[in-house]
C-alpha cells in the first residue's frame, strides 16, 4: 500500500515536471527567486547579529544550525505536501467531487498538484547555511550527536508533513481556513528557525505540549549544542521527535479520513 503510493506521488510528480520542463528558462528564474525570497529570513538573523553577539544565548553558528535544520525541514514537507493547503479551494470550487471518483487518493493529487522544480529554491539557502554552519559550532562530535543531525531533519520532515495535511483538514470544517492553515506551517516553520528560548517559557510550553515544534529541531538541537533543556525535560525528549511525528501522523491520518467521510458534494 505504502510502496504503491509513492510510486503513484512519483508518477504524478513527474508529469507535473515534465511540463514545467518545457519552459526551461522560466523555470530557472522560479527558482532563482524563491531561493532569493528564502533568504530574505537568513538576513533577517544576520541584521539582528549585527547589533548584538548572541540571540537568546545562543551564538551566530549555532542560530544558523537552528536555520538550516528548520528551513531543510520545511522545504522538503513544502515540497512533498505543500499544496495541500489548497483543500479548500478544491471544496470551494466543487472540483474535489472530480478527484474522489479518480483511482488515486486525493491527498496525492492535491499534493502533487502543480508540482514544479521552484519548489527547490526553498532548499537551496537553507541546505547551504546547515552546511556551513556544522563546522563551525563549537561541538564536540560524539556518535549520538552526529546521528542526531540527520535524524533531527528527518524528523522534521516527518513532523512538518503531518502538520500540513493534519492543519489541511481544518478546512474540511471551515472552507476559507487557509490562514488559519498557513498560521500553523508556515508560522510554525519562522518559529523554528530561532532558539525557540526567546519567546518565553509560557510559549515553549505551548510549542512542546500544544503544537510541538519543539520536536523539529529545539529538543534535538539542545543535545547537539550541549546546552540545558529550559523546560528541565529528561533527555529522552532529545529524542522523541520520531515518536511525536508518529502521533501527529496518526492524528492527520485520521482527521483526513474523518474529513472524507462527512464531505458532501456540492453537486458540481
Amino acid at each position: 500500500m505504502v510502496a504503491e503510493s509513492v510510486r503513484m506521488y512519483v508518477v504524478l510528480a513527474g508529469t507535473w515536471m515534465r511540463a514545467a520542463a518545457q519552459y526551461p528558462a522560466s523555470m530557472v528564474m522560479l527558482v532563482v527567486t524563491q531561493a532569493a525570497v528564502t533568504s530574505l529570513d537568513l538576513a533577517a538573523i544576520l541584521i539582528i547579529f549585527v547589533h548584538t553577539p548572541r540571540l537568546g544565548g545562543f551564538s551566530l553558528p549555532e542560530v544558523m544550525f537552528l536555520y538550516g535544520t528548520a528551513g531543510v525541514s520545511f522545504s522538503v514537507a513544502d515540497i512533498l505536501l505543500g499544496t495541500a493547503e489548497r483543500l479548500g479551494e478544491h471544496i470551494r470550487q466543487g472540483t474535489l467531487d472530480a478527484l474522489l471518483v479518480r483511482p488515486v487518493s486525493p491527498l496525492l493529487q492535491i499534493a502533487t498538484e502543480d508540482f514544479s522544480p521552484r519548489r527547490i529554491g526553498k532548499l537551496v539557502p537553507t541546505g547551504a547555511v546547515l552546511v556551513l554552519s556544522l563546522p563551525r559550532l563549537d561541538v564536540h562530535w560524539t556518535p549520538d550527536r552526529i546521528a542526531l543531525v540527520p535524524l533531527m531533519v528527518a524528523g522534521g520532515i516527518w513532523i512538518f508533513s503531518a502538520l500540513w495535511v493534519l492543519s489541511a483538514t481544518w478546512q474540511f470544517a471551515v472552507v476559507d481556513g487557509k490562514q488559519a492553515t498557513n498560521s500553523v506551517t508556515y508560522g510554525g516553520g519562522y518559529l523554528t528557525q530561532y532558539p525557540l528560548s526567546i519567546f518565553g517559557r509560557d510559549a515553549l510550553r505551548a510549542l512542546t505540549w500544544v503544537l510541538p515544534l519543539a520536536f523539529v529541531n529545539w529538543e534535538p538541537a539542545l543535545r547537539v549544542l550541549d546546552r540545558p533543556d529550559p523546560l528541565g525535560l529528561p533527555v529522552f525528549f532529545h529524542f522523541a521527535s520520531p515518536l511525536v511525528a508518529a502521533v501527529l501522523s496518526l492524528l492527520a491520518a485520521l482527521a483526513w479520513r474523518t474529513g472524507l467521510r462527512r464531505y458532501r458534494s456540492t453537486g458540481s
